[in-house]
């Protein structure tokens, strides 16, 4: 596999054609030009993220294969989705914990769309057993929560921690629980946004290292709160 040094200018001209052109006709037509200009690079830039994951955590996986490997399918799941074009008109990654068989494990993201990229790391809409763990740890661990979330490096780089939340407390916890914000949350993710131009360069494998290096506290907290090591 090539040496990643930045992605494509293809890459995003793809994108932005394919949204244009959201068809199976299409899609199939340009086969070829989406492993060239898409998986490869994606792949490639996997590859090359792999040494700097593994001085962040030992337990975080970045696999190359275009086929169940770190990068994401570009088929949509559209069962439940009003809009029924069948292809994403962005490329992700997902770094998964080793213990996480879906994106729904705690890891490091990263979003590739031609109007829009960001990175970080945390746990999207985890089951409902797991979101119970992070949230009774975050009530009964809320300095080591704040800890986490709330040093310099991560307030700077992701100016806290997001995730869509519920209007009122879950069942079991009080009103006036500390991190009451934090306990709401269905998802628990901290990202960073850059111009897409950034991702052009061979450097962008450092930047994303260091804002996951960043996230690191948060992810560890996470881990930790599953069970899982970190």
């Amino acid at each position: 596999m090539p040496d990643f040094d930045g992605l494509p200018a293809d890459y995003f001209k793809f994108f932005n054609e394919l949204k244009a052109n959201n068809n199976r006709e299409w899609f199939n037509d340009n086969k070829p030009r989406f492993r060239e200009s898409v998986q490869e690079p994606l792949a490639a830039f996997v590859e090359a993220m792999a040494p700097g994951l593994k001085k962040i955590s030992k337990h975080i996986v970045a696999d190359p294969r275009l086929n169940g490997g770190s990068v994401f399918r570009i088929y949509k799941d559209v069962r439940f989705s009003k809009d029924k074009t069948p292809y994403k008109t962005h490329g992700a990654v997902q770094f998964r914990h080793a213990l996480g068989k879906d994106a729904h494990a705690p890891g490091f993201y990263v979003h590739l769309a031609p109007d829009k990229i960001f990175y970080g790391g945390g746990i999207w809409q985890p089951p409902s057993p797991a979101l119970l763990q992070i949230r009774e740890a975050i009530r009964d661990k809320g300095a080591a929560w704040k800890k986490a979330t709330t040093g310099a490096a991560f307030q700077q780089r992701f100016k806290g921690v997001r995730g869509d939340q519920l209007t009122r407390p879950p069942r079991g916890f009080d009103a006036d629980a500390p991190n009451l914000d934090d306990i709401k949350r269905k998802s628990f993710f901290a990202m960073a946004e850059a111009k897409p131009a950034a991702s052009k360069k061979a450097d962008f494998v450092d930047d994303v290292t260091a804002t996951f290096k960043d996230a690191k506290p948060m992810m560890k907290f996470l881990c930790d709160a599953l069970g899982a090591p970190f």
